[in-house]
């Protein structure tokens, strides 16, 4: 067939391809008028899925692409389609492909880039989460395989893929470009929530169910194309940090006025949104981005700013008449009834989990704990925090392994920072690393680090710290020749 087809002129493989497309559209309308619009439909879907399919296999790293985008977008995939389908268990289907693209395009030899302390220690988190499954305290398998999902498949699938399919510095630029652009359009949609209003599907959100937690004394706390409020806040802060460190480096002027603007349009978002421990991602962020300066200016000048941001919010009452900065203020008030019933929950769970060192079990406490665990009493529970999560799913064992591993993480990027020395790559990297633990810290006070898309910014965040000696030699060398 294929030498029939080289044999011909260019017009004609033209007509016969037309030919044969024609024959197809007939043939797909006589079976739409025999069996409705699905099928159109169905043929739709495929003839994507096939696009994509030749797209991942020419281009590996645009299966990245497509997953950052799916991780950004899906809640209002899911609300504006009204489709009766998880959404969120496609991440898993990119995972996947992007596995599939990586054993069939990537040879043997350059899988050792993988073998690093950040893939064992996740992979050990992992085969504890597997582990979980037996855990005594009896908690439902469905409950298990939902949990173990974000708790441990995510991190140990995501981390070895971009180790593979990102690592130039063309790669760290458009993961910057494309992550400040998907949360600036998610910030531009709050803002439109908020003094237009919200959309058909957001608007079904909040009859539904949503209006519980996000509309408090006629106020809406905004979520814009998130799962909810805490996780879009959160991630505001996050581009906060990332974004306002990123403006202080070498780049153009432009680049940084640029960034400086969507800074500012990022805290605003994160205000609007009425989620109080954001705060906290940002104070830490900037903390760990301050020191990680190295400069002894920019530390005493960034934390006078800050001792002065906190002061302002804890001892005055300037600017109580706009509900988004009382709501904030809140967060730094230790008589403040939202925290007291978290204090109490945890120290009810304190007795509770004395004699559970291993906890109840994946899938015992949150959502899932409702849904599939009801007749455990860690189901009646609300965590409010992922840390109180870990704790009351891996019991005080798990817990402080989850909480080493993180802190190792966090160390290692620090170290790794601290010694980069190409001004441009270094400042790109202690945004990355701010931002992770603004949002580390930030998840003690809501489930953010575990949530799309904090949680795949964070894990492509370690990987880029992890790589960026190898970024800096690199660098160095165009600089020597």
């Amino acid at each position: 067939m294929m030498r029939f087809l080289n044999g011909l002129s260019f017009s004609a493989k033209r007509n016969i391809f037309l030919l044969v497309g024609v024959l197809a559209a007939i043939f797909i309308a006589n079976l739409s008028f025999q069996f409705g619009t699905s099928v159109p439909a169905l043929v739709i879907v495929l003839s994507g899925f096939i696009l994509l399919q030749i797209i991942y296999f020419t281009e590996p790293r645009s299966t990245l692409y497509v997953l950052i985008c799916y991780c950004f977008l899906f809640p209002i995939l899911a609300r504006e389609a009204a489709l009766d389908f998880p959404m969120g268990t496609l991440v898993e289907g990119f995972l996947f492909f992007s596995f599939i693209v990586a054993m069939i395009k990537i040879p043997l030899e350059e899988w050792k880039v993988v073998q690093t302390d950040l893939f064992y220690i996740l992979l050990a988190w992992f085969i504890l989460s597997v582990i979980e499954i037996a855990n005594p305290a009896g908690a439902a398998v469905m409950g298990w395989l939902q949990e173990i999902r974000s708790a441990a498949v995510y991190p140990v699938m995501m981390v070895p893929i971009t180790f593979l399919l990102f690592n130039t510095n063309k790669d760290l630029n458009i993961f910057f470009k494309l992550t400040i652009a998907l949360s600036l359009l998610a910030c531009l949609n709050g803002i439109k929530q908020l003094y237009i209003g919200p959309s058909p599907g957001e608007q079904y959100f909040l009859d539904h169910g949503g209006s519980v937690t996000h509309i408090l004394f006629g106020k809406l706390r905004v979520f814009s194309f998130y799962s909810e409020a805490g996780q879009f806040g959160a991630s505001m802060a996050h581009f906060c940090v990332m974004c306002l460190v990123l403006a202080l480096g070498p780049f153009k002027w432009w680049k940084r006025a640029a960034l400086l603007i969507a800074s500012a349009l990022m805290f605003y978002g994160m205000l609007i949104s009425g989620t109080r421990g954001a705060l906290f991602a940002l104070v830490v962020g900037i903390f760990v981005a301050i020191m990680l300066s190295k400069k002894f200016k920019v530390i005493l000048i960034g934390g006078a700013f800050a001792v002065c941001f906190l002061g302002f919010l804890k001892y005055t009452t300037i600017g109580n008449g706009n509900y988004q900065i009382y709501r904030l203020r809140t967060a730094v008030d230790p008589t403040d009834p939202s925290l007291n019933v978290r204090i109490n929950t945890q120290r009810l769970l304190t007795e509770y989990m004395s004699s559970r060192p291993f906890g109840g079990g994946l899938g015992v406490i949150g959502a899932w704990g409702e849904k599939y665990n009801g007749d455990k009493y860690l189901s009646t529970v609300q965590p409010d925090s992922y840390w109180v999560k870990i704790w009351a799913m891996y019991g005080i064992v798990g817990f402080t392994l989850w909480f080493g591993m993180m802190m190792y993480i966090l160390g290692k990027c620090c170290g790794i920072v601290w010694n980069l020395k190409d001004p441009g790559l270094r400042i790109k990297m202690i945004a990355l690393t701010g931002g992770f633990a603004g949002i580390l810290f930030c998840s003690y006070g809501n489930e953010v680090i575990n949530t799309m898309p904090s949680s795949i910014v964070c894990y492509m965040s370690w990987v880029f710290v992890f790589i960026s000696p190898k970024l800096d030699e690199q660098l160095q060398g165009k600089t020597l020749a």
